[in-house]
């Protein structure tokens, strides 16, 4: 997946009300850019940080820069726009390019299913069952090399577990796809501490068929694409 437009580089004055970021470009403009995060984004959100945003001039956006990266230490990079994730997830499945899941497939986004929700994509003509994937972004990381999921309470994503396992006791597959949107981090845990309706709601999808499948990600200021499959620790 590349970004629409170069990246620019820019310092992190603050972040607040989840979706605003004050930053100062390099030309030293202070400006307000979108965040597209919605969660905690612990030790993502520093003031002084170094970010990389993208520039968009489409006269119907109110803010003319999105907050897409941030620089971590060791020359490591995270990708903050979680939105991007599903876009990263869609090329890797459609280049059959994800371990565990077939490479023919027929790839289709946000199909209805259980009470009223929406799955990311649902694989199928593959030559066995449908299949049932969920996406998650992943950035936060409070161990050295451990990325862990939720970085805060998140009722919807244990709904989604829900869903996930009714689907398996249909007899069709179902996937909860962690994307590590980090790059200094070889392994991915749930954060029980910090949701333990989700970790609760994890053991109850796995006991059910649930299949958790995680993988890294290559993030530069060019885009970002799918990488390696990594452990995930059990729930």
């Amino acid at each position: 997946m590349q970004f629409q437009t170069p990246l620019m580089p820019a310092t992190l004055i603050r972040r607040y009300k989840r979706f605003l970021a004050d930053i100062v470009l390099e030309d030293g403009t202070q400006t307000t850019a979108h965040c597209a995060n919605p969660g905690a984004m612990t030790g993502l959100a520093t003031p002084g940080a170094r970010i990389w945003v993208e520039r968009n001039d489409d006269p119907r956006r109110k803010l003319r820069y999105s907050w897409k990266l941030v620089e971590l230490n060791g020359g490591h990079m995270a990708c903050v726009d979680t939105s991007l994730a599903n876009r990263v997830v869609e090329e890797a499945l459609r280049a059959g390019q994800v371990p565990g899941l077939p490479e023919n497939a027929e790839v289709r986004r946000e199909v209805r299913y259980g009470q009223g929700s929406r799955v990311d994509f649902l694989l199928s003509g593959a030559g066995g069952p449908n299949i049932w994937v969920e996406v998650k972004s992943v950035t936060l990381s409070r161990q050295p090399g451990l990325a862990e999921f939720p970085d805060a309470e998140t009722k919807r994503g244990a709904r989604h577990l829900a869903e996930l396992a009714n689907m398996a006791g249909q007899g069709d597959r179902a996937v909860v796809l962690y994307l590590v949107q980090r790059s200094d981090c070889t392994e991915v845990s749930v954060a029980a501490d910090i949701d333990p309706a989700y970790a609760r709601a994890c053991r109850q999808a796995n006991a059910c068929g649930v299949e958790p499948l995680a993988f890294s990600s290559h993030i530069s200021v060019d885009g970002l694409r799918m990488g390696a499959a990594v452990a995930v620790r059990p729930c």
